[in-house]
């Protein structure tokens, strides 16, 4: 068996465990500063951040501020900023990054794969052809090619533009 090394993986795995014991991660994201946080933007309800343990460049979340698991105790208001903030991040994800997809989409619950399933959270990934390489399919291992601080200041700057 060949064996790829990956050592950024196990802040990840350590991580986990402070997350829970620090509390909602989600709830305490937006007490933090932008750059520190990798908050894109922040809406009176809701706010956009980058992940820090991407699928792809880019790889960012939608989330409400308030602590909700499920879709149906979302306000009508939150569901509008939700969405508005989607549409925002894809757009000036398409304009400053031109992948040729995105997947989108929100694991409900711990067995649907949340790793943070007390707070609804959305998902929007920047796609390339080719992008799901030997690398990911047989040896579990990403390239994520960009450094998260380049990736948030190069998303900041194409959302300040969509103004």
């Amino acid at each position: 068996m060949d064996t790829l090394w990956a050592g950024w993986r196990s802040r990840y795995v350590r991580s986990a465990d402070e997350w829970n014991e620090a509390g909602c991660l989600f709830c305490r994201l937006p007490d933090e500063d932008d750059a520190e946080a990798l908050i894109l933007e922040r809406g009176g309800l809701a706010f956009s951040v980058l992940n820090r343990f991407p699928y792809t460049t880019g790889h960012l979340m939608v989330s409400q501020y308030r602590h909700v698991a499920d879709l149906a105790d979302l306000t009508a208001a939150e569901v509008d900023e939700i969405w508005r903030l989607l549409v925002r991040a894809r757009r000036a994800c398409g304009e400053a990054m031109h992948p040729d997809g995105f997947n989108l989409g929100s694991n409900l619950g711990r067995v649907a794969g949340a790793g943070v399933p007390d707070h609804l959270h959305f998902h929007l990934v920047p796609r390339w052809a080719g992008d799901t390489s030997f690398l990911t399919t047989v040896g579990e291992t990403r390239v994520i090619p960009e450094d998260l601080e380049v990736t948030w200041r190069l998303l900041r700057e194409a959302l300040a533009l969509l103004e």
